[in-house]
């Protein structure tokens, strides 16, 4: 057999066993408790094939046996996979109306971001009255160092964290994007120490923007609230002002979320 055709086909046995054990999974849910007898049957598949994925599964904790009984049920990491999405479920749902709120204050754009890697994540907005929406930002991914949202997130981890996330070298989108991951230590120093952050067109010519963040009942920072709109309009010199308002709206989402401090 071929290199090529060899690596076809591990790959496609790979989805088939990934294929697999999320059936089992589903018997299981289906079932609520099932044996590898059962399950094999609803595969269709020898019990040596669903043993195998047991195992696996069990050692990950999607799946715990049940004392004696040689069945097994669903494990305590689907109840925290479940828990990280009703987690993002709800922020949305409490932040929107802060951001609606907010976008009436300020008359300009607000979003909810979310860090992912380097980048951020865009799961709310709301236009303000002096906006014109030329395009929405929800579900955009952008860098992280070259928007308020994302230095205040980054600002929230560890200096160790930030550096492994951001890399070497710092994409440029214009003349004023950071480039340096020294400079953006030092800055993100001083937006831990301001409590919120700016951008001055650093990811788009003509686009400022401030960022607070946003904390879950844990105290862990889980999202930043941004304000942003175009310079002409959204000066450096409303950036403190722009920032107090942000920050208020920030904390208001918090405290929905739990957060006591």
């Amino acid at each position: 057999m071929a290199k090529q055709d060899m690596e076809d086909s591990g790959r496609a046995a790979a989805v088939q066993s990934v294929d697999r054990a999320l059936l089992v999974m589903e018997i299981i849910a289906k079932l609520g408790q099932a044996g590898v007898t059962e399950i094999a049957a609803e595969l269709g598949v020898h019990k040596s094939t669903v043993s195998r994925l047991i195992t696996v599964l069990e050692s990950r904790g999607y799946v715990e046996q049940l004392s004696d009984r040689g069945k097994y049920r669903l494990g305590f990491s689907i109840v925290r996979l479940a828990g990280s999405t009703s987690a993002q479920v709800d922020l949305v749902s409490q932040s929107q109306g802060a951001c609606n709120a907010l976008a009436a204050e300020s008359g300009e754009t607000t979003n909810i971001a979310v860090l992912d890697g380097n980048r951020i994540i865009n799961i709310v907005e709301a236009i303000g009255p002096g906006s014109i929406a030329l395009r929405s930002w929800v579900g955009q991914s952008c860098p992280a160092h070259a928007t308020s949202s994302g230095k205040v997130l980054l600002a929230g981890l560890e200096p160790a964290e930030m550096r492994k996330r951001v890399g070497t070298k710092l994409e440029a989108f214009t003349a004023n994007t950071l480039t340096k991951v020294a400079d953006l230590a030092a800055q993100l120093a001083q937006v831990r120490a301001n409590g919120w952050a700016d951008v001055r067109e650093e990811l788009e010519i003509g686009l400022n923007a401030v960022a607070a963040p946003v904390y879950d009942h844990n105290g862990v920072m889980v999202a930043a609230l941004s304000v942003s709109g175009p310079s002409y309009r959204m000066s450096q010199d409303r950036f403190a002002q722009m920032a107090q308002l942000t920050i208020k709206s920030a904390a208001g989402i918090s405290r929905r979320l739990g957060y006591l401090g």
